[in-house]
């Protein structure tokens, strides 16, 4: 892939999404591409067929690049699922630096030590994210290179993922012909998508909205502090209404999708019916718009106090003073941020991906938040800090696949 293109690429449970973004002299992305395609070989994130994975992601490529004209070899890739794991880590090291000087050598150190932590050799970090740094009991401080102190600290965010999953997920890419340039957590690509400086800084939620998993990230202070993963999703929706309306799945989520609503004082026309086909050549039949709403208020308030419980579980989540961003397809169904505000008791809002140019129309929608982020991601000086602050002595640039070779190597 040329240098001045990128490609983020969201394999989700039910979707996979590809923007493919030329980058301008100004740094700001223009979108060429967008490529959408019905995912097959997912459950919750994880891939349990890789043949179809790859016909998936090969569709959803193929339509970005006939959009953008060109041929992308490269892609930032989106990682999710229920087998995420996160933690917050903590060290302390001597500056070792001549007069007291904190170098590149004193952070790496106790990055080092901050995440030196055992771990199951089923895993691997995918993320290790400073959060703040102290030097002689003075907090709140991003970059220490070049202060003078004789004691260095620093609070972490490690974000860890199953070896298997993201080896699949490499594997897939790869024999759909692309080169895998690093794998991003989803949330946390989608806040560079959707979020503004501010709400990062006041606290704010990021719930993306997937298929089979719903994915949070806490920020505060400009920082993430904490991730968590519930695993139901919007094919749970689906499925409910499949069954109850005794209609194949994929009509049931046309009809989510057509006339689904999560609370009755927002539906339109409430005695308009709904015609629902059969199941093996059975007859349709209609129902109301208010059947159809009464099987998805109750599930949508399970995934919303299912979330609900695991920001409390964090010590940062009653500093959430921006609310909540909701991102993904289960976003757009209608009256889900009004319910969220409910169940949350906080402001909650639909996160629309900017920060781009090019075809807007198409790309500003919440299910492209997360494909939106990864090129953001990309393009940010961030992630170039923190793989810096995670290789090791081998190479202070190596790239995330360079990384994880070792897992197919090493770890069995």
């Amino acid at each position: 892939m040329a240098s001045e293109y990128i490609a983020g690429l969201d394999i989700g449970t039910t979707k996979i999404g590809v923007i493919i973004a030329e980058v301008s002299e100004d740094n700001l992305p223009k979108i060429v591409g967008v490529g959408m395609a019905p995912s097959d070989g997912l459950r919750k994130g994880v891939v349990v067929n890789i043949e179809r994975t790859v016909r998936s992601i090969e569709s959803a490529v193929e339509h970005a690049e006939q959009m953008a004209g060109i041929n992308i070899e490269e892609v930032y890739v989106g990682i999710a699922g229920d087998h995420i794991r996160s933690y917050n880590g903590r060290a302390v090291v001597a500056v070792a630096g001549a007069n007291n000087e904190i170098n590149e050598d004193d952070v790496r150190r106790v990055i080092d030590a901050a995440k030196a932590v055992v771990m199951p050799m089923d895993r691997e970090i995918l993320h290790n994210i400073p959060q703040e740094y102290i030097v002689d009991d003075e907090r709140g401080i991003k970059d220490p290179l070049g202060m003078t102190g004789t004691r260095l600290e620093t609070e972490v965010h490690i974000v860890t993922g199953a070896i298997t999953s993201a080896q699949n997920i490499i594997r897939s890419v790869e024999r759909a012909g692309i080169y895998v340039k690093d794998l991003v957590l989803e949330p946390l690509a989608s806040s560079y998508s959707v979020l503004d400086d501010d709400e990062k800084k006041l606290g704010v939620v990021v719930m993306d909205m997937g298929g089979g998993t719903i994915d949070i990230a806490l920020f505060y202070d400009e920082c993430i502090r904490h991730t968590a993963v519930v695993a139901l999703g919007g094919e749970y929706v689906t499925n409910d209404i499949a069954h109850i309306l005794r209609t194949p799945v994929e009509q049931a989520e046309i009809v989510k999708h057509r006339y689904g609503c999560c609370l009755s004082h927002f539906i339109e026309n409430p005695d308009d019916p709904i015609e629902i086909p059969g199941i093996g050549g059975r007859a349709p039949r209609k129902v109301s718009k208010e059947l159809l709403t009464e099987i998805i208020h109750p599930r949508m308030v399970e995934i919303f106090r299912l979330v609900a419980g695991e920001i409390k579980k964090s010590e940062f989540g009653k500093m959430m003073t921006a609310g909540v961003v909701l991102t993904g397809g289960g976003a757009m169904l209608k009256g889900a941020t009004e319910l969220a505000e409910e169940i949350f008791d906080m402001p909650v809002k639909m996160g629309i991906p900017k920060g781009f140019s090019g075809l807007i129309d198409l790309a500003r929608s919440p299910i492209h938040a997360t494909g939106v982020g990864l090129i953001l991601y990309a393009l940010s000086n961030e992630h170039e800090l923190e793989d810096f602050l995670s290789d090791d002595e081998t190479g202070r640039f190596e790239n995330i696949w360079e990384r994880m070779k070792s897992w197919f190597t090493f770890k069995k």
